[in-house]
């Protein structure tokens, strides 16, 4: 009988169970240990979370976070605002008509709220301070000067809904717009220019470049003709002279990032499908007298998917950066949706002064976000590497 040593045998119980798993397992235990991948996982979901719960969580939920107050415009970050909040019956008519943006007095369902946001039910009116006068309060208009020199005005109790402090976390823009919130509800643009045009990007590229490689002859050469002719435009031209094509707005950034998007992929698949198409049990499935839909997308393509993965994470950063893009020139999203891109684009010029934070926070989430995809990309070309096998 032959007795291991106890090295020996804490070795085969670690090998053991790693040699019995699958390629799959050895993967994903191969990703899990990729500290940089990992982190840019969590990036990737934190910033989907606050797109997908939108304006639930944003400190201004009204429709595009649009609510604006021009006495509290450029305030710093971490600021501190009053503010008097009343019914709407008791302002007058110039003031209504000044706060009117996102009012209503209908309340909506919370699932409404978090795709459309929801208008507030009060008129809000930033104030210097209140005091108590009985029936009443009397309280002085914030202004944003030194001294502060506002106007006195008075409302009955019964009219007031409340009194409320606001901090604002990354301070406001040039419209009294809270940038925390702009920010949050930006993510949702990128996110879904950067999902939808990957999507259309793939069904284009896998299924041209598969059917190129596949057949050959005179369908490889007109596909890789089509190819060769994108390629060889500039991709921003093309995505400007797509969306001049389409018009301005949101649905039309998401088809003129894909129709872009797709020739990488094509090239990728083309040649994986390349050097599969020969191998024995897609011979084997030939003879068989499977249909070509069934050996292309039953045994080729999820044998070629780890590359289409790599190149869909780099394609996904770049969607994200041509929709900045296109908002900072001002073809892409259009006000008031707000998006990273058209931030930039309005507070540029507060780099030069003391606001620099208004163009560099939205400009900071495009870099983070970009970067977590592109790490992500290098995490799973690594982790399916044979060479780490």
């Amino acid at each position: 009988m032959l007795f291991l040593s106890r090295k020996n045998q804490r070795f085969a119980k670690e090998e053991a169970p790693y040699k019995s798993t699958s390629l799959t397992a050895m993967t994903l235990r191969r990703f899990r240990k990729d500290t940089m991948a990992m982190i840019s996982v969590g990036i990737i979901l934190l910033f989907s979370l606050i797109a997908i719960l939108g304006y639930l969580i944003t400190p201004d939920h009204t429709p595009y976070c649009n609510q604006q107050y021009l006495e509290l415009a450029t305030m710093k970050p971490f600021s501190k605002a009053t503010f008097l909040c009343v019914e709407p019956s008791a302002m007058g008519n110039e003031d209504v008509e000044r706060q009117s943006v996102g009012h209503s007095e209908e309340r909506v369902g919370w699932f409404r709220k978090m795709i459309h946001g929801e208008p507030l039910p009060y008129t809000a009116i930033p104030i210097y301070s209140h005091k108590d006068m009985g029936d009443y309060i009397e309280i002085e208009t914030y202004t944003g000067s030194t001294p502060n020199d506002g106007e006195i005005q008075r409302f009955r109790k019964s009219d007031v809904v409340k009194i409320q402090t606001r901090t604002f976390l990354f301070g406001t823009d040039g419209y009294g717009r809270d940038v925390l919130s702009q920010i949050m509800i930006g993510s949702r643009v990128s996110l879904s220019v950067g999902f939808i045009a990957i999507i259309i990007a793939l069904v284009i590229g896998i299924t041209l470049g598969a059917l190129a490689a596949y057949y050959g002859g005179w369908v490889d050469n007109l596909i890789m003709w089509l190819i060769n002719v994108v390629w060889s435009i500039p991709t921003v031209l093309l995505v400007i002279a797509i969306t001049f094509a389409l018009g301005k707005g949101f649905w039309q950034v998401f088809v003129a990032v894909g129709l872009t998007m797709w020739v990488d992929i094509a090239r990728v698949v083309r040649g994986q499908v390349f050097s599969i198409k020969e191998k024995e049990y897609v011979e084997a499935a030939r003879a068989l007298g499977y249909s070509t839909f069934r050996i292309v997308f039953r045994h080729i393509l999820p044998n070629i998917m780890g590359a289409v993965i790599v190149v869909t994470a780099s394609n996904f950063a770049s969607a994200i950066l041509l929709e900045a893009g296109l908002s900072f020139l001002g073809i892409g999203v259009q006000p008031p949706m707000p998006s990273w891109g058209s931030m930039v684009k309005e507070n540029y010029g507060y780099i030069l002064l003391d606001s620099a934070y208004l163009a560099l926070l939205p400009g900071i989430a495009i870099m983070v976000i970009v970067l977590a995809f592109m790490m992500l990309g290098n995490g799973v070309r690594n982790a399916l590497d044979i060479k780490n096998q």
